[in-house]
């Protein structure tokens, strides 16, 4: 009875196995590998953002070379960076600065520049005007500082402005003591005063002057009071 039942077992592993062998079930498939993201495309800068970019690379170089100087971190103080400029006529040109500068932001942009080139009767372009700014702008901001401001006239009295240029008209039509010296003349006229006085000296006289003027006035408006308080003591009795 026992070698029965064993019998039977072994015919049906050998059917087992030669059904296994007539119909072999495939290996398993290998898990498909996750497909590679694509790379995000390169977004384009616009063409302004590329120029702006090459002018600040161009500086960065000029700079490492030599060719300019590196803008100062400093206090920006007038007197010291322009020398060649009296008190008066920096205190003049600052009064013109802070009178087309409409937001009273400290800076002179486009559209500030384009009111003032219309006042001063010699209106610019869009191109024009934005030329006039890269000319002197030395932080590539599209505006004009104070400093910037100054440095066109600088740059007038040194003769490094075309006669023709936006800039040029700016310096020559400005109701300032610069443009009653003539543009090209204020430069032998600064150098003229350079060398009859240093410049230490010419800052003093300078300042003792302003105070002397001070001084004068307030002694004028405490004459105009003490007349003015006789006068109505005189109608009082």
């Amino acid at each position: 009875m026992a070698s029965e039942e064993l019998a039977c077992k072994l015919q049906r592993r050998l059917q087992r196995e030669k059904a296994e062998e007539e119909d072999p079930r495939p290996a398993p498939l290998a898990a498909p590998l996750p497909e590679p993201k694509p790379e995000p495309a390169a977004v384009a800068l616009p063409a302004s953002a590329d120029a702006e970019l090459s002018a600040q690379l161009s500086r960065r170089l000029n700079i490492s070379e030599g060719a300019v100087r590196p803008r100062r971190c400093k206090v920006f103080n007038p007197y010291t960076e322009f020398p060649e400029f009296s008190r008066r006529l920096i205190k003049d040109l600052e009064n013109k600065f802070k009178l087309y500068d409409a937001g009273r932001d400290g800076f002179i942009d486009l559209m500030e520049l384009k009111l003032m080139m219309e006042k001063l009767g010699a209106p610019q372009t869009h191109l024009g005007l934005k030329s006039m700014i890269k000319e002197v702008d030395e932080d590539f901001d599209g505006k004009l500082s104070f400093r910037e401001f100054l440095l066109i006239f600088h740059k007038a009295a040194a003769g490094q402005l075309q006669e023709d240029s936006g800039l040029m008209a700016l310096a020559k039509l400005s109701e300032i003591d610069v443009a009653l010296e003539g543009v090209k003349g204020a430069k032998d006229f600064f150098e003229a005063k350079a060398r009859a006085l240093s410049s230490a000296s010419k800052f003093e006289a300078e300042l003792k002057a302003e105070q002397h003027e001070r001084k004068r006035e307030e002694e004028e408006r405490r004459l105009r009071q003490a007349a003015f308080r006789e006068l109505k003591a005189t109608f009082s009795t």
